[in-house]
């Protein structure tokens, strides 16, 4: 098959081993991005499957109706990013695998990593030694402190592995199926939501983006967390409702937020008024950007594309279009 695989920016997918299962294939790597779509067609106009870089381009009926060689797009986990509906009208299966086992131990990491450099102002303290200037203030020991996880997945577990090995205790807000489990594997669930912002030294949140948890967090869950607590969200910007983290920054609460992700990807502006804020942490959306972690996650996507290439596909999210 002719195999396109967009935005590795890097070009890193080529030097990992997972890459070998594309033998026999002719692959195409695209290490830049394009947002116009009519110069994006063209580029894939002869593609007959594509690989995804999670949400990196998204998948739309206009770009789906140029491609009429198109049949197979190949990712790994959610897809708010792909029009699945005009994929099946045009005779693209879409296959993702959504219960791939294990958390995303790189997430993970650079969630504690975040909190981190937060409580003991590792950016701040490292521009101004660099800077010529010797400490420019006091850092917060994790030790005691309470970091509350919302949303009890994989990932939010893995964290909280890595917050009571550091001596912090755990308490857990989210679904009220996700609390119920919570709750019956001996954690400790908050009484209450507001409770929950308003206890925490941290509060990270842990959760999918789908229609019905956009704009999750909001103003009154800011307003209620301590002035010198910390917000992280390594998972998705949308999460959080639209302007919320800018305006609870200005407001002192919270005091300060680490965040991998932004509601326009890439963020290259940085006059941005979020990203140019001193109160926020931020790095680009390394959260699963690992060597290890991608030659796990396309070891997938590329199986996909052999299953699909063999007459037997897997991970279908629309099989409808298989049929058809």
């Amino acid at each position: 098959m002719k195999v396109h695989i967009l935005d590795d920016w890097f070009d890193t997918l080529r030097g990992l081993p997972c890459f070998r299962l594309l033998d026999g294939h002719a692959v195409t790597v695209w290490t830049d991005h394009l947002e116009d779509e009519a110069a994006l067609a063209a580029r894939l106009v002869e593609a007959e499957a594509l690989v995804l870089f999670r949400e990196r381009t998204a998948i739309t009926r206009g770009l789906l109706e140029r491609l009429p060689n198109l049949r197979l797009i190949s990712q790994r986990g959610a897809h708010p990013h792909v029009d699945v509906e005009a994929c099946t009208e045009n005779a693209v299966l879409f296959c993702s695998n959504m219960s791939a086992e294990g958390p995303n131990y790189a997430a993970a990491e650079l969630t504690f990593g975040l909190i981190l450099s937060a409580m003991r102002q590792l950016p701040q303290q490292m521009a101004a030694l660099k800077a010529g200037r010797w400490q420019t203030g006091v850092g917060k020991t994790l030790r005691g402190r309470v970091l509350g996880l919302y949303g009890y997945g994989r990932i939010a577990r893995a964290v909280a592995g890595y917050a009571k090995a550091f001596g912090m205790s755990v308490i857990w807000w989210g679904s009220e199926a996700g609390r119920a489990r919570a709750v019956a594997e001996g954690e400790t669930v908050a009484e209450s939501r507001a409770a929950f912002f308003a206890e925490a030294d941290v509060v990270s949140i842990h959760v999918r983006l789908k229609p019905e948890t956009r704009g999750l967090i909001g103003a009154e869950d800011f307003a209620s967390m301590q002035p010198g607590a910390v917000f992280v969200n390594t998972s998705r910007a949308g999460l959080v409702a639209p302007g919320a983290l800018l305006q609870a920054l200005n407001k002192g609460r919270p005091g300060m937020a680490a965040v991998d992700v932004f509601d326009q990807e890439p963020l290259t502006d940085p006059t941005d008024p979020l990203l140019a804020h001193p109160a926020l942490i931020a790095t680009p959306h390394i959260g699963f950007v690992t060597e290890d972690e991608f030659d796990k996650q396309f070891s997938d996507i590329f199986e996909q594309v052999n299953a699909y290439a063999s007459g037997a596909p897997i991970h279908m999210i629309n099989p409808e279009a298989w049929r058809a």
